[in-house]
């Protein structure tokens, strides 16, 4: 079937958080996700001088038409793919899709999720509400939740591969070096600086560097993976304003063209994984390379998933940044580390900067900051590229490894 080029047909023009991330029930305040959703949308809105009446289009994780609705709008079009993580990637390419086709001219991508102070009560919004017919298969085995399942995936690596705990662990120490360029990083810093750097901020006792050895030595959630191997749990909201070239070159923010976009599915159920090893990131970052006429050599840098540290390593392997089975060590060799060759999770990861259970929308927002040249530094307080990229592959994970959306993005320069 011929396919109409997408690549260059739309740029992200801005991207915004919402008011309160990270804990803001630990400061007496309880933000929903619905007004996560609202206050990242009227700030992406402020911030590119777009109307919010001038948004046609809306994507979102089963939140679309109820945030039409608060937003007093009657979009053109209306996306609520929920897939994980991964959705605000797969979302980017959707909304592409109809401003090329001339179905819309602005699309804005939202994300909004108390996963902190609605822990356990659906803050994020798009369940189903019973339990799925793989997890009655696999609880009955003790294998129920994240950690239990990407446990799996890092213990058959260090089979398949001779990869160590210790390899993973970099992963993990490299992320907190980058989080402590980030202001908005919950582990930004440590006790004693947080309350000069980030003034009422309460101050977090894990903030700071870290070392390997404290890695290895945090307690166990899921052998092997130790609490500085898997993510945060916080809140967040963000969202990123898509638009037309004509429009997007007409504003006063920089946009970050969409060269390439691909989305892929390899299960649902972990037990249906062919190789725990390997991911569909590897068929819709091929789509997207493909699309864009790029491949992984070109890329400058690398915003990636890291519910876990394993997710991460596996990840890259699949977007062809590292061989199989070699993805450690791009953090282990200090590649992805401030200073290195292909910057990795500029903004700190899930591991370190937020993450509020599904991803996907931080990644938008730092590569657009990093791709524009509006990255905050932690030393100055001040906007500016923290890098020297001007390409970028974007990549969301949903589920357990399961689906996966892939952007290629390049800067304005």
């Amino acid at each position: 079937m011929a396919a109409i080029n997408l690549s260059m047909g739309a740029a992200i023009v801005g991207a915004a958080e919402s008011n309160e991330i990270g804990y803001p029930e630990e400061r007496g305040e309880k933000v929903t996700s619905l007004q996560h959703h609202i206050q990242a949308i009227k700030n992406v809105s402020e911030y590119t001088g777009i109307p919010i009446s001038d948004i046609e289009g809306i994507f979102s994780t089963g939140w679309s038409v109820e945030l039409a609705e608060h937003l007093g709008i009657r979009p053109h079009y209306i996306d609520t793919t929920s897939v994980g993580g991964c959705s605000f990637e797969i979302h980017v390419h959707h909304a592409l899709a109809a401003i090329a086709s001339g179905i819309i001219d602005v699309a804005v991508v939202s994300h909004g999720e108390a996963g902190w102070s609605y822990r356990g009560a659906g803050g994020g919004g798009g369940g189903r509400g019973e339990m799925s017919p793989g997890a009655e298969m696999t609880m009955a085995y003790g294998t129920f939740g994240a950690p239990s399942q990407y446990a799996h995936a890092m213990v058959r690596h260090m089979h398949q591969y001779g990869s160590t705990v210790e390899d993973f662990a970099h992963i993990s120490v490299v992320t907190r070096e980058w989080a402590q360029k980030n202001p908005r990083a919950l582990m930004f810093t440590d006790a004693s600086q947080a309350e000069v750097k980030l003034g009422e901020r309460t101050p977090n006792p894990f903030g700071g560097p870290i070392t390997v050895q404290d890695v290895l030595d945090a307690r166990i959630i899921a052998w092997p993976l130790t609490l500085f191997h898997c993510c945060l749990v916080t809140d967040h909201g963000g969202a990123v304003i898509v638009a037309r070239p004509e429009i997007a070159r007409s504003l006063r923010t920089n946009p970050v063209w969409i060269a390439g976009a691909g989305e892929s599915m390899a299960h649902q159920n972990m037990l249906e994984m062919d190789d725990f090893t390997a991911t569909s990131a590897a068929r819709s970052s091929a789509i997207a390379y493909e699309m864009a006429g790029l491949g992984p050599q070109d890329m400058d840098m690398a915003l990636i998933y890291d519910s876990f540290t394993v997710t991460a390593a596996i990840t890259a392997e699949m977007l062809g940044l590292a061989p199989r089975g070699q993805g450690c060590r791009l953090w282990k060799d200090g590649d992805a580390a401030p200073g290195g060759r292909l910057p990795i999770n500029t903004n700190g990861g899930g591991l370190s900067f937020n993450h509020s259970g599904m991803y996907g929308m931080q990644l938008l927002v730092e590569a657009y900051r990093q791709l524009s040249g509006t990255a905050e530094d932690g030393i100055n307080g001040i906007e500016g590229k923290q890098t020297d990229s001007h390409t970028c592959v974007v990549n969301g994970t949903g589920g357990t490894l399961s689906t996966t959306g892939t952007l290629v993005l390049v800067s304005d320069d």
